[in-house]
């Protein structure tokens, strides 16, 4: 047998190797076939009742007459109060954790730890937890305020953590080489870490608003309504959002219902879609300012 001739031990090891990577292959084949045959599915059963008129009328118990506008401006209005309670929070937070408190002591490591437990908390305990806190202890029953209040300790966790794997990013020596020159820590921070993790921070937080805006548990628990025809005009008014009106005609036995959800499936990936592309517009824009 010549020296050059593959070993038996070595083709098993290729032959190994060749199955899992055809295993690993089809694995991601199946989930890509598994999303176009959903997005199919939802295209030719949805595709007829999305119009103009079904976006901007009110909803209704006819399902022929039924529309998602209330659903858009409840989505609209909770994510847009989740993001302004949330988002300054959240990065304050990471700034002090990252920035501002060096020395890690156990306090801090124990922060850490249940920030990064609570970033994996199934979203109906946030849920559970608004609604015995701030639905019922604070009397703001099912309001926006409610919903946007509950929706931002569920991203809040997801923020901070973001936010600090992007200023560990950036390196030392801006801060150094800013503090040398007469800076204060905190000129330092602002004028130096924060712009140049900025497209980090933008990225995940629009990820993290984008996964608020799928997320139907929580507020059904805190009682979003299922049916309202009327819009918010109010913190304290009751809302409904999208998800939830999806949920709830899927539900509904009648095919035009159902017809109706999967449109409103159509608007709600577009939208997930344009949030997702506004990410990454943000941090090609943010890089591109950055470079020297």
């Amino acid at each position: 047998m010549s020296f050059l001739e593959p070993s038996a031990h070595r083709l098993r090891r290729r032959r190994a190797d060749n199955i899992f990577r055809y295993l690993c292959f089809a694995a991601a084949g199946l989930g890509v076939v598994l999303l176009i045959i959903f997005l199919v599915k939802m295209y030719v059963d949805g595709i007829g009742r999305l119009n103009f008129k079904f976006l901007l009328d009110p909803l209704s118990s006819r399902p022929k007459r039924t529309g998602i506008w209330p659903a858009i401006v409840g989505s609209l209005y909770v994510m847009a109060l989740t993001a302004l309670i949330a988002v300054p929070v959240g990065i304050a937070s990471a700034i002090y954790l990252e920035e501002f408190n060096t020395r890690r002591n156990r306090f801090v490591s124990f922060v850490q730890l249940n920030i990064a437990n609570l970033a994996g908390v199934p979203s109906i305990v946030y849920g559970l937890l608004g609604l015995a806190v701030f639905a019922r202890w604070l009397s703001l029953g099912s309001s926006v305020i409610t919903g946007a209040l509950t929706m931002s300790l569920l991203i809040l966790p997801t923020v901070i953590i973001v936010t600090q794997e992007a200023l560990k990013a950036v390196p030392k020596t801006y801060r150094e080489g800013s503090l040398a020159l007469g800076s204060t820590r905190w000129q330092a921070i602002r004028h130096q870490v924060l712009p140049s993790a900025a497209p980090g921070i933008f990225t995940g937080i629009i990820l993290s608003i984008s996964r608020a805006i799928g997320e139907t548990a929580p507020l059904i628990v805190v009682g979003a309504a299922s049916y309202i025809s009327t819009l918010p005009k109010g913190l304290g008014d009751k809302f409904t959002v999208l998800p939830i009106q999806i949920f709830d005609w899927s539900l509904d036995s009648r095919k035009a219902f159902n017809d109706a959800a999967a449109a409103a499936i159509i608007v709600l990936i577009v939208a997930l879609l344009i949030l997702n592309s506004f990410s990454i517009f943000l941090r090609a824009r943010a890089q591109k300012r950055l470079r020297p």
